[in-house]
């Protein structure tokens, strides 16, 4: 019997960063299939070659973002590519969240500035709004592995105008959002799903400390260990694959919460495109996304291959 191909999409600065790659090609012979890692902007890769096109750690797309959806729309047209290319369009960029928001999810309050909008007035306007907020932080709209995200106090406005200043003269859309404290002493719960189910939890370290500036690596050092993921954070991880504008659950998921002040959870990002999936704190994780993904190759044919 033919074993399906499956390409794990990566780059080359991320290869060796991908703890994900090694489990997840072991389990995927297991399961029967035939898998490579492939970089995403290799110009002799012959991605037609491959019945099933994954994303997992292509993690420079951030600074070359039209190129990587075109790349995108190109595999797409000759394979299947996971996720599909709407949801790849849709998630990465963190403008969904204010869709999310609108489908009822409660998700971290954010507020969008645009290129061209005042920086000095979006950022009054959001102390209006966060009055007891004592920090905020700035990110790109456009970003992963919080690069170019900054935490700042309220009282350093000559510091959080500078960085959102310089975003939005880059010609970026710039998120803010309060820094909700409690994410210091309970840090992030990441929920990790394969086709809608819930496989595993982790638990991430905060992320952005007091008087660090952004990151100039492709992701900030992550402190990670296993979690229980609690009822109310399950429920809310659940709602929010359910409000995805798009059919059916994505094939991989990963849903990042952080507690309020009243220790409500909220959605802080949810990951479709390239989330490190943390097989590692995860016992037969790596096999159940092995067996989601052989089935998904196996699945009726791809648009065809020119």
């Amino acid at each position: 019997m033919t074993r399906v191909r499956i390409a794990l999409v990566s780059v080359a600065a991320a290869r060796a960063l991908d703890d994900d790659l090694a489990p997840l090609l072991a389990a995927l012979d297991g399961a029967g299939a035939h898998a490579e890692v492939v970089d995403w902007d290799d110009a002799t890769a012959d991605w037609a070659a491959f019945d099933l096109v994954v994303l997992r750690s292509p993690w420079d797309y951030v600074d070359r973002l039209e190129a990587f959806l075109a790349w995108a729309t190109r595999v797409a047209a000759r394979t299947r590519l996971l996720n599909p290319l709407p949801v790849l369009r849709w998630n990465t960029d963190k403008h969904y969240l204010a869709d999310l928001e609108r489908a009822g999810i409660d998700i971290v309050p954010s507020q969008f500035v645009e290129p061209g909008e005042d920086a000095a007035l979006a950022l009054a306007q959001f102390r209006e709004r966060h009055p007891a907020a004592a920090e905020l932080v700035i990110k790109p709209a456009v970003g992963a592995g919080s690069r170019d995200a900054q935490r700042h106090d309220r009282a350093a406005a000559a510091t959080a105008h500078a960085h959102l200043a310089r975003l939005l003269a880059a010609g970026r859309s710039v998120l803010l959002q309060p820094y909700l404290e409690r994410v210091d002493s309970h840090g992030e719960t990441a929920l990790i799903h394969f086709d809608g189910q819930f496989s595993h939890a982790i638990c991430k370290g905060p992320l952005l400390l007091r008087g660090d500036g952004p990151t100039q690596a492709l992701f900030a050092p992550e402190r990670i260990s296993p979690r229980q993921a609690s009822a109310a954070e399950r429920a809310l991880a659940m709602r929010a694959l359910a409000a995805i504008p798009f059919a059916g659950p994505p094939a991989y998921a990963r849903v990042d919460l952080i507690h309020d002040a009243d220790g409500r959870p909220r959605l802080l990002e949810l990951e479709l495109a390239e989330p490190s999936l943390f097989f590692a704190h995860g016992p037969g994780s790596a096999a159940r996304f092995a067996q989601v993904l052989h089935a998904h190759a196996d699945r009726a044919p791809a648009p065809s291959r020119r």
